[in-house]
């Protein structure tokens, strides 16, 4: 482990913003298999923070802000016409168990299921407000 390197399950953990945070934290349980590890919210019902856990990784989720200093900075995919910069790879046992669910519960397939050229099973889609997910089997680690 490098130096910089801290002992823990994830030293990278995305950070997302959902105008409907609690209906997205559900939704990723749901469609994807994310655990609440912790939900905190604001009185007016917003979330102030949230961290999913799958595996041996993490998400934090945070009602949409405009008036933080870092809020400022992030834009959602309807802000920018539906398009993305960052999109979230999620390694799963089954690409399909995930795929029928993504199915059932009404996510945008934009790259159908199939097998990767580079190893694994996968898709990609967009979630209930228009964030783009990669979903597979393939896992670097290994």
């Amino acid at each position: 482990m490098s130096k910089s390197a801290v002992a823990t399950k994830s030293t990278i953990i995305p950070c997302l913003r959902y105008r409907d945070a609690l209906a997205a934290i559900d939704w990723l349980c749901e469609v994807f298999g994310f655990e609440k590890q912790a939900v905190y919210t604001n009185p007016d019902g917003s979330v102030a923070h949230a961290q999913l856990i799958l595996g041996g990784g993490m998400l934090m989720i945070g009602s949409v802000v405009t008036d933080s200093e870092w809020g400022k900075l992030i834009r959602q995919p309807d802000d920018i016409g539906g398009d993305e910069t960052q999109s979230p790879y999620l390694v799963v046992a089954d690409a399909d168990l995930v795929y029928e669910r993504a199915l059932k519960r009404d996510a945008e397939i934009v790259i159908d299921i199939k097998f990767e050229d580079y190893g694994g099973r996968g898709f990609s889609c967009r979630d209930l407000e228009g964030r783009l997910w990669s979903i597979g089997t393939y896992d670097p680690w290994q």
